[in-house]
């Protein structure tokens, strides 16, 4: 019997959110894979990863802008829209929803 190891497929219908960024009156949607054990705590790992970046790189994006005015990760107020299964899917229903709610704070508007 051959023991090689054989690489394990990814998974292509991964769970994802839509999720909505909050920063005083302004708004972001985004989407991301479920990578934690709940739907929360990963869209606030992805909220904390976004913090990271807006602090660290020197980005003009809207969204890095509005993050760097606050003191902690802890002002973002996060609200979640839907769970989907497949991240074509998530993406396609992402722009559905960023043409309905006219988030403030996205740059990339492809498909909008």
């Amino acid at each position: 019997m051959d023991k090689a190891t054989t690489s394990r497929k990814k998974r292509v219908d991964r769970n994802h959110i839509i999720y909505e960024l909050r920063i005083g009156n302004e708004n972001y949607i985004g989407v991301t894979a479920k990578t934690e054990t709940t739907v929360l705590k990963s869209v606030r790992a992805r909220a904390a990863k976004h913090f990271y970046r807006a602090k660290t790189e020197n980005k003009a994006w809207l969204l890095c802008v509005e993050l760097r005015k606050l003191s902690s990760k802890d002002d973002i107020e996060i609200l979640v829209h839907e769970v989907l299964r497949g991240k074509a899917a998530a993406h396609k229903r992402e722009v559905e929803i960023r043409r309905c709610v006219k988030p403030t704070l996205n740059t990339d508007v492809r498909g909008d």
